[in-house]
């Protein structure tokens, strides 16, 4: 009888150390969250668009090269180290980035130049190609100043008659002198 009873007290305080410890466990998953704890997206498409808002543009390229590479645990390594999420986090949020390519949008808008906003000219995060040729001459721009809208008022500007205006406006709009600029809008003129 007395070789049993060792035996049965271990017995009973492992089942006792068992209970308690599950006790504990179902307290920390039943904890309530704070309200105003910001909640993840449940949509795919959403996760998504978050993840991406999170990503500087440099950040947002090396990402998208790792997950076309198939190297999906440094895109996971890289998403964790630009934004600080979870680990769980970062890899639901670059598996929601594959399923659902995002362009990179800057934090803020830019707006579209007015008429007026003509001599501010911005930079923007691609090069606009312009080309111009008549007979057998051919000249191009290319800058990151330029997109459809000014390069439709430089062209309004040179058919219209007023060639210096839009000689002007092209270089203010790119790199290129005011002689490359007039030789430019020549090829313009109808």
């Amino acid at each position: 009888m007395e070789s049993l009873l060792v035996p049965l007290l271990i017995l009973a305080f492992v089942g006792a150390g068992v209970l308690i410890g599950a006790r504990a466990f179902a307290r920390i998953g039943a904890r309530p969250r704070p309200e105003n704890a910001p909640q993840p997206p449940r949509d795919p498409l959403e996760l998504a668009r978050a993840a991406a808002a999170k990503l500087s543009q440099d950040q947002h390229r090396r990402l998208y090269a790792l997950i076309a590479q198939g190297q999906a645990m440094a895109a996971i390594k890289l998403y964790f180290d630009a934004t600080g999420d979870g680990l769980r986090a970062s890899r639901d949020a670059v598996g929601a980035l594959a399923a659902h390519p995002q362009p990179f949008r800057p934090e803020a808008p830019a707006e579209a130049p007015t008429e007026d906003d003509d001599d501010a000219p911005q930079r923007f995060a691609y090069r606009y190609r312009a080309i111009a040729s008549k007979g057998d001459v051919t000249r191009e721009v290319s800058s990151n100043m330029l997109n459809d809208e000014i390069y439709g008022r430089i062209r309004t500007l040179a058919r219209s008659g007023d060639t210096e205006a839009a000689a002007e406006a092209l270089t203010r709009h790119s790199d290129i002198s005011i002689k490359q600029a007039r030789e430019f809008i020549a090829l313009l003129e109808d």
